[in-house]
This record gives C-alpha cells, structure tokens and sequence, in this order.
C-alpha cells in the first residue's frame, strides 16, 4: 500500500482568494437584493436572512485576512510546524 506523502501547507494566496470570496459575496447579496422586488412575505424573509449570514462572512473573511496578512508579515512563523 502506497502511502501519500501529505502537500505542503501553501498559504501565500489565501488573503487573494479571501478576497475573491468577499466579492463573490457582494455579488450574490446584490443579485439577491434585486430579487426582493419580485419576493412574496415569506422570499423576503429567507432573503434577508440569508444576506444577513453572507454579512456575518465578509465579516468572518475579513478577520481572517487581517490574521493572514500578519502571518505572511511574520513569514508564517510561530505556525503550528512539527
């Protein structure tokens, strides 16, 4: 049984892929925003609430690029390396 030798821990484009994922969810929260217009009660209240979780992940995204930023300031030291 061969055994596979686990990939290295590449970090350097998390803050661009974090990124990419806020704009993504701008995007939908914007597309579902225009939908509201055409919504009954019940659409509407699933929309709002589902816009308020993307929210709470831009903001969760953010936090975490702020912590990526300074760990590639740090050069990823202090990590969790074994």
């Amino acid at each position: 049984m061969a055994h596979n030798k686990p990939n290295p821990d590449d970090r350097s484009d998390n803050v661009e892929k974090l990124q990419s994922m806020i704009v993504h969810t701008i995007e939908n929260m914007d597309e579902a925003e225009e939908s509201m217009e055409f919504a009954n009660a019940e659409e509407l209240a699933r929309i709002e609430a589902k816009n308020e979780r993307r929210r709470e992940s831009i903001d969760s995204f953010r936090s975490e690029i702020k912590d990526e930023y300074q760990a590639q300031q740090n050069g990823y030291k202090n990590e969790n390396n074994y």
